[in-house]
């Protein structure tokens, strides 16, 4: 029973006292707890709002090198849109320039002034944008669109230079075909000239040696001097014959080797000799008889032939082929001519040049043709006619000679027409050149000899 009591009496105390306890453990434990919580909160707080500033600098910081690269870019877009517009003032005064330079020549006062004024302009605007750059005001409001209408005006400045250039060439090209036209008339007239002094050599016009010459002062060097103006008349008639030929479309090449086959010719134009050959072969045949023996006509004794050829070279000498034709058209020259015409030129060779035989006709009916062509070769005809009745002024009579193919050469008889043909030869007889032909033929008077052309293969 006691303990019973005892125990009952103690149990409300102690619980009491351990409420009380808990009590205050748990009103503690609800103060600090509290406590901590909110110095958590504080310190999160602050952490945030670092975290918030941190991102504000950065962002700040991003913000502000957009803007230096922006900027960058403004100017030197600017910086390049000023360059473009520079440029395009360059190639402006260039083409300023360009049009002044034209205006100049020929002279154009009118567009001197307005050259050089458009020059003046387009200085001053130079100036300008040297003075924009100076003070550093670029267009940085557009100048993309800037560039480009600055790019657009230096190509027309370009285009504007080059049209000028092609009007100056144009210029040049013209002042240049009128020189060209003018020297083409120089030469056109200075070949009549020439035609007309190789006409008077070859013909009509005496040489100063010739014009006193008298029977009794006759000598060997009167007809070695006549010889050379006939070679010279030969020669003119071969160049007018090869060029007819030609342009009647015969093969020159092929009539050379007709007229002397297995023939090597050095050079190309060595077949004019071939040509030559030709005409003096067939204008020389008859040369030894009097009269090339187409004349019947009675001759004085042989004392007294000397004299009669002598006077006949006098009297055609300074008298005009057409006007001694005309003159005396049934003379022994006449007939001389009209025989050597029928004889050198083939009707083929006519036809093909005239595309008629109408030249021929005319000397078959006792007449003589007025062409070009025929003047021509009446011109060298009466030179070998007069160089025959000077052979037949000799006692003895000047003899005609020519050299066979195939014959050594020899200085005393021979002159060769083609030098280069000893440039291959060493000294031995195998090398040695030959003759391949006569080009002019040699004359005998008597102990003087005239040397013979000849062409060496």
């Amino acid at each position: 029973m006691m303990d019973s009591v005892n125990r009952s009496a103690v149990t409300p105390s102690k619980s009491k006292l351990a409420r009380t306890f808990a009590k205050v453990l748990h009103i503690r434990a609800l103060t600090g707890g509290t406590q901590k919580h909110k110095f958590t909160e504080n310190v999160k707080d602050d952490a945030v709002k670092n975290d918030v500033a941190k991102s504000e600098l950065l962002k700040k910081a991003q913000f502000k090198s957009f803007d230096d690269e922006d900027e960058k870019l403004r100017q030197k877009a600017a910086t390049e849109a000023f360059l473009a517009k520079l440029f395009a003032n360059i190639s402006a005064v260039k083409a300023a320039y360009a049009q002044l330079q034209f205006a100049q020549s020929p002279y154009n006062p009118d567009g001197i002034q307005c050259a050089d004024e458009l020059v003046v302009s387009e200085l001053k605007n130079l100036s300008e944008l040297k003075q924009c750059f100076v003070k550093k005001q670029l267009d940085e409001y557009s100048p993309e669109t800037t560039q480009i209408l600055a790019e657009i005006q230096e190509q027309k400045s370009v285009l504007k230079t080059y049209d000028i250039m092609g009007k100056k060439l144009d210029s040049q090209l013209k002042l240049k075909e009128s020189e060209i036209m003018f020297l083409r008339e120089t030469l056109i007239e200075a070949n009549k000239e020439n035609k007309l002094l190789e006409k008077r050599l070859n013909s009509s016009g005496p040489v100063s040696a010739l014009d006193n010459l008298h029977f009794s002062s006759l000598s060997p060097s009167h007809f070695i001097m006549f010889l050379r103006q006939t070679i010279r008349s030969i020669r003119s008639f071969v160049r007018l014959l090869s060029k007819e030929m030609l342009a009647a479309g015969w093969n020159l090449d092929a009539a050379a080797s007709s007229i002397e086959p297995d023939i090597e010719f050095l050079k190309a134009n060595d077949i004019c000799y071939a040509f030559e050959s030709f005409v003096c072969r067939e204008m020389f045949d008859g040369f030894n008889y009097p009269n090339f023996s187409i004349s019947t006509e009675p001759l004085p004794e042989q004392k007294k032939r000397p004299r009669l050829f002598f006077d006949r070279f006098m009297e055609l000498r300074s008298v005009k082929p057409a006007d001694y034709l005309a003159w005396k058209p049934k003379s022994t020259f006449a007939r001389f001519c009209r025989a050597k015409y029928l004889k050198l030129i083939h009707p083929k060779i006519e036809e093909s040049i005239f595309g008629n035989v109408n030249q021929r006709n005319i000397l078959n009916s006792a007449e003589y043709p007025e062409s070009t062509f025929f003047s021509t070769f009446s011109e060298m005809a009466k030179r070998i006619w007069l160089l025959h009745c000077l052979a037949f002024s000799f006692d003895p009579v000047a003899a005609v000679f020519q050299v066979s193919r195939g014959c050594r050469f020899s200085d005393v008889y021979m002159e060769s027409v083609n030098e280069e043909a000893f440039l291959s030869w060493d000294g031995s007889p195998e090398t040695e050149p030959t003759v391949g032909f006569t080009v002019v033929p040699g004359f005998k008077i008597g102990k003087t000899v005239v040397q013979c052309q000849v062409y060496l293969c």
